[in-house]
């Protein structure tokens, strides 16, 4: 059974930083891409930093220069160090295995999820 659980979300002010961390288990960890999501209230869920099994790294253009995703397979684990944060990074973010376009489908799965709240 393939679990993954999120930490590290919470209330932090503009400007301020975050560090979400996601544990695996159930998974060969270090064969898979893993990604990180978010979604705010109203909006789709989009694909935020993705980091493939040899440690390539992509993220979506409002986020770069701001947040670095990782990970440590010694762990099982991937972060999400977020820098510079701004109201518009509020949402519940989730991590995945093989996020769409970097795996396959059948190796999708989701965390729970964790809240992010930026304040001005």
């Amino acid at each position: 059974q393939v679990q993954l659980v999120e930490s590290g979300g919470g209330l932090v002010q503009a400007g301020g930083s975050l560090r979400l961390s996601c544990a695996a288990s159930g998974i060969s960890f270090s064969g898979h891409a893993m990604g990180w999501h978010r979604q705010a209230p109203g909006k789709q869920r989009e694909l935020v930093a993705v980091i493939t099994r040899g440690g390539s790294t992509d993220y979506a253009d409002s986020v770069k220069g701001r947040f670095t995703i990782s990970r440590d397979n010694a762990k099982n684990t991937v972060y999400l160090q977020m820098n510079g944060l701004k109201l518009e990074d509020t949402a519940v973010y989730y991590c995945s295995t093989d996020p769409p376009g970097y795996g396959l489908e059948r190796f999708l799965y989701w965390g729970q999820g964790t809240q992010v709240t930026v304040s001005s």
